[in-house]
């Protein structure tokens, strides 16, 4: 740097010499200046006048020459400044202000299943609490926020109490739903599980404002049954014997646990271990008593699931065999389209669809109040004993002849019969054309949209709970719009 200047006229003097300018713009108008002035002959600036002495004005123009291509080359190849960025500042504290009611649009699914639950009595959710008005005690979770949260987890997919907790926090429809409240994974799991009466009731209570609506009709009816893959693995079936030896295992663990303690361990982990010695020796003697049930049903060699007593080894649809359970639905509906209504639930361990059918009517009975005009199902639930009953009730069985019993020539009554005449006219034919397109879609929606392809609780009586959560969502959610119209 020179002492005329710094930066820009450090590098390159004033070509007429004096006091360098200090920007850059003012140099870049005294280039232009020089250039003016070397067109004209005259000098560039203020004092501007003609050349006179030749020799003079060429040595100061080779020295103008000079300068002015070092000005030209530095303007050309001078590196560019740095780009200005915004970065993000995390160590700063800020304020935010937000409403949470204000986060989802008024047609949100949240939004509808909400509003439905509010025309409905939930008193059953809390028939047991013990936090009563004037008494001590921590107040219990709005059961309506639960089933909300369950419900539309279930609609977009999720089964699992540990996603649902963690999307409280970073979902807006799950942030939504609870508010200011803070809810675990351990109470959601609990609510869902632990309510199986009050969530029976609650699909008779969605099914009777449906029909009283108009909303759902009885006509025609189809049954089918989808297996869900059970929580519990292969290896954990085992025969008696083996089951025995658990039993001594399983004792013999648990007087370890309480006679020798972990000095290191909190209290918590403590009692955490003594929760899980004694859940597994549950669930040991639950096997031994299935195993010895099934044997009295006959069963050769019968075997039970350590994990999941209730569970049994069925084959699944992409012809595996797996432990899993049998979710029958019965869903009402048009053939022509339209809104479909799960009308019926039941959850067997029976791999086989045979003999659901009558369970089935009893159980769409006990929800309606009456019985379907019609009941499609496919071959596999043609069982003459149901057929039978069906016709002696009034309901008309449209079900597939086996291909066995096609040409069968034993003799059988007079209902079985006169199903299979019927099955044999054109006109039983395009009804049953309907079969799939109502029960199918039911359960692939059952088990693909709703989360219930395996299921994560243990248990005949949880599954159930499950399956009546998938078809209350199902329900709701098909039927919102004119349910609060």
């Amino acid at each position: 740097m020179t002492a005329g200047g710094s930066g820009y006229a450090g590098a390159f003097p004033h070509p007429w010499g004096g006091r360098a300018p200090t920007c850059r713009y003012r140099a870049q108008e005294l280039s232009k200046n020089w250039l003016r002035g070397r067109e004209t002959g005259e000098r560039a600036g203020e004092d501007a006048r003609p050349f006179t002495c030749q020799k003079k004005e060429k040595r100061f123009s080779s020295r103008i020459d000079k300068r002015g291509m070092e000005l030209m080359v530095w303007r050309v190849s001078k590196p560019p400044g740095r780009v200005r960025t915004k970065e993000p500042m995390r160590k700063q504290g800020v304020i935010r202000f937000e409403m949470p009611e204000d986060t989802l649009p008024a047609d949100h699914r949240a939004r509808l299943i909400w509003r439905v639950l509010q025309t409905l009595d939930l008193s059953a959710f809390t028939a047991n609490a013990k936090a009563l008005s004037g008494q001590a005690g921590r107040d219990v979770l709005s059961p309506a926020m639960l089933l909300t949260l369950w419900l539309y987890a279930v609609s977009v997919g999720i089964g699992s109490a540990r996603e649902i907790a963690r999307r409280t926090t970073s979902d807006d429809a799950f942030r939504w739903i609870v508010g200011d409240q803070s809810v675990g994974h351990a109470s959601v799991s609990a609510f869902r599980v632990g309510h199986g009466p009050a969530l029976e009731k609650l699909m008779t209570d969605v099914l009777g404002v449906l029909l009283q609506k108009g909303l759902v009709s009885l006509e025609r009816v189809a049954q089918d049954g989808t297996r869900v893959r059970a929580s519990a693995s292969a290896p954990s079936f085992r025969r008696e014997a083996t089951l025995l030896e658990c039993r001594e295992q399983a004792a013999l663990h648990v007087k370890a646990v309480l006679a020798d303690p972990d000095p290191d361990a909190s209290e918590a982990e403590r009692l955490a271990r003594i929760a899980g010695a004694l859940d597994y020796q549950t669930r040991v003697e639950a096997a031994i008593a299935t195993v010895q049930t099934l044997r009295e049903e006959g069963k050769k060699k019968p075997r039970a699931s350590t994990t999941d007593a209730d569970a049994r080894v069925m084959k699944m649809p992409d012809g595996g065999f797996r432990p899993g359970y049998n979710i029958q639905l019965a869903t009402a509906g048009s053939e022509l389209g339209g809104p479909r209504t799960i009308v019926g639930v039941l959850v067997t361990n029976t791999g086989s669809d045979m003999g659901s059918v009558t369970p089935m009517l009893e159980d769409i009975k006990a929800r309606t109040g009456r019985l379907p005009s019609q009941l499609l199902a496919d071959a596999n639930h043609a069982k003459h004993a149901c057929i039978e009953g069906a016709a002696r009730a009034g309901v008309e069985t449209l079900i597939a002849i086996p291909e066995p019993e096609r040409c069968s020539t034993k003799p059988v009554s007079a209902e079985v019969e006169a199903w299979r005449e019927r099955m044999n006219t054109d006109e039983a034919k395009r009804a049953y054309r309907a079969r799939a397109g109502l029960c199918e879609l039911s359960n692939a929606h059952l088990k693909d949209h709703h989360g219930t392809a395996s299921v994560l609780v243990r248990g005949l009586a949880k599954v159930t709970c499950v399956a009546l959560l998938g078809a209350v969502a199902a329900n709701i959610l098909a039927h919102a719009a004119s349910w609060l119209a």
